[in-house]
């Protein structure tokens, strides 16, 4: 097995994954130990003041790595397909001269046709990718036909456009089973824990979502009220 192929799961069951650059939401919240990865694009690294820089990148996967994650998934950019290759190729190496472990490195990519062809190249490498800003199911196909690890559709924006995100993303995973692909789902852009649990209800295991829905998901004011009586009790007053 080539050394940057996508390792087999370890357990059954949900796949959660981190979207932010921001370490110190990393730091607060990856040592839950809910979490498989993290992922990133170049709006995230702008919201948390990263420099689209493959030596930032390297040092964000080093982090990770540190952190315990089993995946970080860097995007590379650039205005063709020329520019992808060249950029996922120098953002790759660099990811993983920088990381320790076992931590995979994979590239996504924009799920355009300048996407696709650079994906090829890069698959051509031995680069895992995750198809990125996916918004329909035939992009999904395509994106499962082309090998990818991921593919990762935007429910919010798919809604926030007034398409039916939830209708999509299940289309998408009807796809995906019925032709046995070996692409994951990597539903993305969730605005609220409550449309997580929705999707898991009906089958998807794969999410990654930002630090305010994974607060949100970690906590509810009765178990933090039971948690409080419970320290209360245990210092006897």
């Amino acid at each position: 097995m080539s050394p940057h192929d996508l390792p087999a799961p370890a357990t059954a069951g949900p796949r959660l994954y981190l979207d932010s650059a921001d370490t110190a939401a990393w730091e607060r919240l990856l040592p839950t130990g809910i979490f498989h990865g993290v992922t990133t694009n170049p709006l995230l690294l702008e919201r948390a003041g990263v420099p689209c820089e493959t030596g930032r990148l390297a040092q964000l996967a080093e982090r990770a790595a540190s952190l315990g994650m089993r995946e970080i998934h860097l995007q590379t950019w650039g205005d063709d397909e020329d520019a992808m290759v060249d950029t996922g190729r120098r953002i790759a190496d660099a990811a993983r001269n920088a990381a320790t472990g076992a931590l995979t490195v994979l590239l996504k990519v924009p799920a355009t046709a300048d996407g696709f062809r650079a994906a090829a190249r890069l698959r051509a490498d031995g680069q895992a990718i995750t198809f990125t800003a996916v918004y329909n199911p035939a992009q999904l196909l395509a994106s499962a036909a082309a090998g990818a690890a991921y593919a990762a559709p935007y429910l919010g924006r798919l809604e926030d456009a007034g398409r039916d995100g939830r209708d999509a993303v299940l289309a998408m995973h009807a796809i995906l089973r019925a032709t046995g692909a070996g692409t994951r789902l990597l539903v993305a852009s969730l605005r609220g824990a409550d449309r997580l649990v929705e999707l898991a209800r009906l089958g998807l295991d794969t999410f990654t979502f930002g630090p305010a829905v994974a607060d949100a998901l970690l906590r509810d004011d009765l178990t933090e009220a039971a948690a409080a009586e419970f320290a209360r009790a245990a210092r006897g007053r």
